[in-house]
């Protein structure tokens, strides 16, 4: 479960933006116009090949063609660009419980929120979604930070339930499928190069999470 911010990058809303910018490099991919996704790309691209303690915020700038100044308009830090997107993925959870069905079960509602979030996810997430994961698992602080992203996701689609009138622990068991099944989803939505849709897999992978549930008696 703590690879669920893996899944944030497609969700930076893509507004194209002029924030300082220098000619273009080409490192980062030209179809990306978005200053801030211009950054994610390039900072993903420098950690890949220096390693991220090593890789600096000037660097992460001149890679992208942009000023030190337009990275810290985006971000406080390096770390954070890893993070990018959570707050408009939660809010993408939320918005898709909250506007289920209201007789919808608590699993039911948690499935319509991974799909209301695997709406907004793009060819950009799923080009750099294996490069992230990649390296978060080589810092242990890098691990550390996604697992309390992952947290704060399912947090978020409890409490979204318990607005619902769910009541504990129900609505915190459901959040945590719910987290499940997204990590699930999106492992095999970036491994392989056919054209399903990952609200399909999210789909599919929420009902094989509740048939383990009825397994466990």
């Amino acid at each position: 479960m703590r690879r669920l911010s893996r899944h944030l990058l497609g969700v930076m809303r893509h507004e194209s933006r002029h924030d300082d910018a220098r000619p273009y490099d080409g490192h980062v991919p030209r179809w990306e116009p978005d200053a801030r996704a211009r950054l994610v790309a390039a900072a993903l691209h420098l950690f890949a090949e220096h390693g991220y303690d090593a890789t600096t915020v000037t660097e992460i700038a001149d890679r992208a063609g942009l000023t030190k100044s337009t990275f810290f308009r985006h971000f406080p830090d390096k770390r954070e660009v890893l993070a990018a997107g959570q707050e408009t993925l939660a809010r993408l959870l939320v918005e898709g419980i909250a506007e289920a069905p209201s007789d919808a079960t608590p699993l039911t509602a948690v499935a319509a929120g991974l799909r209301r979030a695997a709406g907004a996810m793009t060819p950009f997430n799923r080009e750099l979604g294996p490069r992230l994961r990649a390296i978060i698992a080589t810092s242990a602080e890098l691990q550390e930070r996604d697992q309390l992203k992952h947290v704060g996701l399912a947090a978020s689609m409890a409490e979204a339930l318990r607005a619902r009138g769910v009541p504990d622990p129900v609505a915190t068991v459901a959040a945590e499928v719910g987290g499940v099944a997204f990590t699930q989803a999106y492992a095999a939505w970036i491994a392989t190069d056919d054209q399903q849709e990952l609200g399909d897999l999210t789909d599919a992978a929420m009902d094989r999470l509740r048939a383990a549930l009825v397994d466990l008696g």
